[in-house]
């Protein structure tokens, strides 16, 4: 709390600062820093806000009373269940209920699945597991019925995820349902620690953080410490506001509430924080509890990561066109109103990295400065820190040590962030178009383009910028803030390249592997041919049939 106040004084400090009438600079970059930093302020001053409330418990007495009724060990004695923790009944308010525990597939890695409904069968409590496979896998289908699962597979693929958690709905009848991705392992622990918060009787949703086990690369760590203080404190402190929103795995819905809202919504892809606001408009409850009871996987490739990002920053600028937080029509309180516009708003942050890249070059050609050449470069630094430092300070509390891929990512992904503002605008899905075989491989530049082109401009501007300061023997921080911009996204254009080469690598040894295979086969057909003729006659065939036990 005391990191957070001090925060709070260094962005508030860096406001006066920045708009003070006797600092501002040339036009053009005064307004680009103002804007960008604008939205970064207000940002920041709702998080730290959201932050201070983290403390706050939604383990009342109802709960911890659930929690010791919700199994009785007479029962499981009496039903010799003692061995089969997945069989045990679940009790909430003296009566028994029911669970169905959804594992949403679409293509995943057979072992990645395998994984999750291994996990989602070993669930303490008595469950139905059911296996919702819109990728239409034969494969998934076989896994399902060896593990013990229910598999199901609807007609069509409408309404992406929401609509298969929807159908699954129109066929099951547990009283609540739990969603897991095909890659979240849910700890055995899942429903004990979640069900009892049901006990209370206007609770729609129970909400878990995504913790991620697959922390090996720079992109995989990135884009996982990138989420890290918002599971750890920021979902914690909306808990205060009844603002809670739910992020599509590892939570548990009460049925009866979801059908209060018409089912899952399937007008977005971002189907999570739309059915959250809903619920919240209809006046259920959310809780989010920081306990980690699922491991799952952060994205690997730049593709994952740039598909993930682009979804989830679409989802949230529709929220903020298309359903305004702020509006008169939305049944929402004063604290969920801004809770909301929070989360709306929030992926303008990463749009304000490409204005402020703007900056230096104007700076470093045309001599246009933000700050008045009469402010002194200590003061503006000192003000600068005070307003970043002790951000990170918080982060570097959150997360136990400073993670430079984070800021890397956070810096680079700007093109991502402003293309899914054109896609909420224009209610339109970017396709990436790629060339090459059907079914290759596809190449990382395919979605880093942007970043290729904005890295050569800097790095051309970084050379101009030391050639000046060479003959003029002056050095300005606009100098040095190019080129940390240039570093810093050739680094993330580092990793891109690496990451294009073993795609390339693998495509090579595919390749070899396949026309050793095809010269394999060519070489029986000759042998079978030289042998003779081979008796065609039928033989006796055996047919097993079997299913999941």
């Amino acid at each position: 709390m005391m990191l957070v106040l001090l925060a709070t004084i260094g962005v508030l400090a860096y406001a006066t600062f920045i708009f003070r009438p006797s600092h501002h600079g040339d036009l053009l970059p005064f307004a680009l820093v103002v804007t960008a930093e604008t939205w970064l302020i207000a940002q920041a001053l709702l998080a730290l806000w959201t932050i201070l409330s983290s403390g706050y418990d939604p383990r009342d007495f109802s709960y911890h009373q659930a929690k010791r009724a919700l199994f009785e060990p007479g029962q499981i004695v009496a039903q010799g269940l003692q061995a089969t923790p997945s069989r045990w009944p679940m009790r909430i308010h003296e009566e028994q209920t029911t669970v169905d525990v959804f594992v949403t597939t679409y293509g995943e890695d057979l072992a990645v699945i395998r994984r999750t409904v291994a996990a989602a069968l070993a669930i303490r409590g008595q469950h139905r597991t059911l296996v919702l496979d819109d990728g239409r896998s034969d494969d998934v289908r076989d896994l399902a019925h060896e593990l013990g699962a229910e598999y199901v597979r609807r007609p069509d693929n409408h309404g992406a995820k929401a609509g298969n958690i929807n159908h699954a709905l129109s066929i099951t009848d547990g009283e609540f349902f739990a969603v897991f991705d095909a890659d979240f392992a849910p700890e055995p622990q899942f429903l004990h620690e979640t069900l009892p918060y049901f006990a209370t009787d206007k609770v729609a949703f129970v909400q878990t953080p995504q913790t991620y086990g697959n922390l090996h690369t720079v992109l995989s760590r990135g884009s996982g410490y990138m989420q890290s203080v918002f599971y750890s404190l920021i979902q914690s402190g909306k808990n205060r506001f009844n603002a809670a929103f739910c992020v599509g795995t590892n939570v548990v819905f009460r049925r009866n509430a979801v059908a209060d809202i018409g089912g899952i919504y399937q007008e977005s892809k971002s189907e999570d924080i739309w059915t959250s606001i809903h619920l919240h408009e209809r006046g259920w409850r959310s809780i989010y509890t920081g306990a980690v009871l699922a491991v799952g996987d952060t994205p690997e490739s730049v593709e994952a990561y740039s598909k993930q990002q682009l979804r989830w920053a679409t989802g949230a600028f529709e929220i903020l066109l298309r359903h305004n937080p702020l509006s008169r029509k939305r049944n929402l309180t004063t604290d969920q109103r801004i809770q909301y516009l929070t989360t709306a708003t929030f992926y303008l942050n990463g749009i304000a990295p490409a204005l402020l890249l703007a900056v230096p070059p104007l700076q470093i050609y045309f001599d246009l400065t933000p700050v008045a050449l009469g402010v002194p470069t200590s003061t503006w630094l000192m003000y600068y820190a005070g307003f970043y430092f002790m951000q990170v300070v918080v982060a570097l509390y959150t997360m136990g040590s400073f993670r430079w891929e984070t800021l890397m990512l956070a810096s680079s992904s700007f093109p991502i962030y402003i293309q899914a503002m054109w896609n909420a605008v224009t209610r339109r899905e970017r396709q990436w178009h790629v060339t090459g075989s059907a079914g290759g491989a596809r190449s990382p530049f395919t979605y880093t383009f942007p970043q290729v082109l904005v890295f050569v401009f800097l790095l051309l501007t970084t050379v101009v910028g030391a050639w000046k300061a060479e003959v003029t023997g002056s050095f300005n921080v606009a100098l040095a803030w190019n080129a940390l911009n240039t570093l810093v996204l050739g680094i993330f254009l580092t990793v891109t390249y690496r990451e294009a080469r073993t795609a390339r690598a693998v495509r090579r040894t595919t390749r070899r592997d396949a026309r050793r295979q095809s010269r394999q086969a060519r070489r029986r057909r000759h042998a079978a041919t030289a042998a003779g003729p081979v008796d065609s006659s039928p033989t006796p065939t055996t047919t097993l049939v079997g299913g999941p036990r």
